[in-house]
């Protein structure tokens, strides 16, 4: 799957992934749901979920560094800015040759790296992010789809992305 085809199918998650509500029980299914996976699989994960400005569901799992919650927080940031994932913004970036730099962007605050979606909810848009650091960016992002598809009753199948380019 090349670079456009991997922007096009993001914004296909992102119209797709949308939440009835946030709240902290849907933060906490969604924080437990990500948490419960990172176990079974044995990984290393920071996990976050938040509303903007409102941490509603963080763990970091063991084999996790300070150094993975600085990554959650600056690719929350991008999310945050962009109401797009951090792996889309970064793609989009990258098709462009752009660097956070050239968009005005310090990268001690932003990281347009996978692992931060956008959490949308039906009548009020984005309200928040779920973010996880561990992984290499691809499959940190990819995770959090997954997640998400088990939460929602999306077949996840049919929104994941396709090999790496």
């Amino acid at each position: 799957m090349g670079l456009e085809e991997d922007i096009a199918k993001i914004a296909e998650q992102e119209r797709a992934l949308r939440l009835p509500r946030l709240d902290t029980r849907v933060a906490w299914e969604l924080g437990t749901l990500i948490k419960r996976i990172a176990e079974e699989r044995g990984l290393s994960l920071v996990i976050d979920v938040r509303r903007f400005g409102q941490p509603l569901f963080y763990a970091a799992l063991d084999g996790t560094t300070p150094d993975n919650a600085e990554w959650v927080r600056r690719k929350s940031n991008v999310v945050a800015r962009y109401h797009r994932s951090s792996y889309g913004v970064g793609l989009n970036w990258k098709s462009k040759g752009q660097t956070p730099e050239e968009r005005g962007h310090s990268i001690a605050e932003f990281a347009a790296h996978g692992g931060s979606f956008p959490l949308y909810t039906e009548g009020a848009g984005v309200v928040g992010s779920v973010t996880v650091s561990g992984l290499p960016q691809r499959a940190d992002h990819e995770l959090v789809v997954e997640a998400l598809c088990a939460l929602l009753g999306r077949d996840y199948q049919t929104l994941k992305l396709g090999p790496e380019h």
